[in-house]
């Protein structure tokens, strides 16, 4: 490689736009000028997007190991090329960049639906884009506070890059750009690519929100929670029927209910060591649960700001679990004040729009509320969904846990339902619940299900490595 054409990987590692340093370049061309710099390759992100799809590629290229070949060489892809690349990635007009290259056509235009997001002011090149406008961090004025043409520039991220790279595009214009209020236009929300992020900014602004606006958002919200109840409700109803038969123990169970670990510990007293074996004088097997409701669940979700992702899955799961027969389901949300919400749960559209996000938070007024509607502890699961900032009485809380749990209620405390990694929690109460017995761990939407089940089991919950406090 020539000093010509490593310019702008050098410049890619001093100039690079926040967008790039947080989502590091991972795409076909542009991911070697990151690796060479010593950044490691990421998923999909506006940075990969803007390399891969400049060709008509896809937002992610494929790695070497994906194919069973990790030995494969990557494509070699032309100077021109290359620098073609940088050049969409770092931003920059009339050459600020360093490229040289010049852009037309279709590549112009995505060039002008990033400076919008990106540029800067007068800024220019990847600084302008890196930092949202000058050294002040003044932002562009590239979408200005005009709703149509906020519409039309969502058109266009949609025309250019895949849908998970408009929803980061969407979220940091709302986060750089400041376009909440937008969002408040029926036009804008049209337009917008629907995510559970949205649909948490869109609540956050439910009581501002005109009435003009609420059928379009409600329409919004309904259909990310109908994606959402497709992907996660035959998935969940499986594996807690399933808990729930094996929860319900027999005597003399069928021989493929037999359950042959507490069988065989059962009866280990019977144990014949000229043959080696166990006589199984006493069969324990699982049975079939009934029509009648065999547990209580009651789901404590927290709804000040920060948790807005674990709010949306947590009413599509309070929904699922209340069109069960065998449980009876309970939803209460809380910041500083307790509101129920179960009378809501046949609709997770109203559950959410029965929420307000933002506010204070007391755990331990709500979970004295959880505490007043249990009347069959040993066949309780109540699952905290929360950050654990307690605004309240903190030894009143773990108190409150503390008698739950020895009343016989499997208690669950959950930092984050959500997909958005490692949550920020209070990491003192976290230490102080596992304490008690009960480990605080982040949880994905996918993994719900098992740690319901196991809670309905009774057995150990299924804790992601290094996820918890235990």
């Amino acid at each position: 490689m020539t000093g010509e054409q490593a310019a702008p990987e050098e410049q890619a590692t001093t100039e690079q736009r926040t967008t790039t340093e947080q989502r590091t370049v991972a795409g076909t061309g542009a991911s070697a000028g990151t690796q060479a710099a010593g950044r490691p390759a990421a998923g999909p992100t506006v940075a990969a997007a803007v390399a891969a799809t400049a060709d008509g590629g896809t937002a992610r290229a494929k790695a070497p190991e994906e194919d069973g070949d990790a030995a494969a060489p990557a494509p070699r892809v032309p100077d021109a090329e290359r620098l073609r690349r940088w050049r969409l990635v770092l931003g920059g007009a009339d050459g600020a960049d360093g490229t040289g290259c010049a852009l037309d056509g279709r590549d112009a235009a995505m060039d002008r639906t990033l400076e919008a997001l990106y540029g800067g002011s007068g800024a220019g090149g990847a600084a302008g884009r890196g930092k949202g406008g000058s050294a002040a961090g003044q932002r562009s004025a590239g979408l200005g506070d005009s709703a149509p043409r906020v519409a039309r520039w969502l058109g266009d991220i949609r025309t250019y890059f895949p849908t998970s790279v408009v929803q980061v595009m969407q979220r940091d214009a709302i986060d750089r750009l400041g376009l909440s209020t937008l969002l408040l236009e029926p036009e804008m929300l049209a337009a917008v690519e629907a995510d559970v992020h949205l649909v948490g900014t869109l609540l956050s602004l439910n009581k501002a929100m005109p009435e003009t606006t609420k059928d379009t958002a409600r329409a919004v919200v309904r259909k990310v929670v109908e994606d959402l109840e497709k992907r996660l409700s035959s998935r969940t109803r499986a594996t807690l029927n399933g808990a729930l038969d094996r929860s319900a123990r027999v005597s003399r169970p069928r021989h493929q209910d037999i359950d042959w670990n507490r069988t065989i510990r059962a009866n280990l007293k019977n144990y014949l060591p000229e043959y080696r074996t166990v006589i199984p004088e006493r069969l324990i097997g699982y049975g079939r649960a009934a029509r009648g409701v065999k547990k209580d669940v009651i789901l404590c979700i927290d709804q000040s700001g920060s948790m807005a992702a674990s709010v949306v899955y947590a009413s599509v799961f309070g929904a699922v679990l209340a069109s069960m027969r065998s449980l009876a389901t309970r939803l209460v949300v809380f910041d500083t004040a307790v509101v129920d919400l179960t009378d809501e749960l046949d609709d997770p559209v109203d559950v959410l729009f029965g929420t307000q996000l933002g506010g204070g938070t007391d755990i331990n007024r709500a979970l004295a509320y959880c505490q007043s509607q249990i009347t069959r502890p040993a066949d309780t699961v109540v699952v905290l969904i929360s950050d654990l900032y307690e605004g309240g009485i903190r030894d009143e809380m773990l108190g409150r846990v503390a008698a739950m749990k020895a009343s016989g209620v499997q208690f669950v405390t959950l930092l984050a339902l959500s997909d958005e990694g490692a949550p920020s929690y209070d990491r003192e109460h976290a230490g102080a619940l596992a304490t008690l017995g009960a480990p605080a761990f982040a949880c994905t939407p996918d993994l719900f299900p098992d740690v319901m089940a196991a809670a309905i089991e009774r057995r150990q919950l299924p804790i992601p490595d290094g996820e918890s406090h235990r």
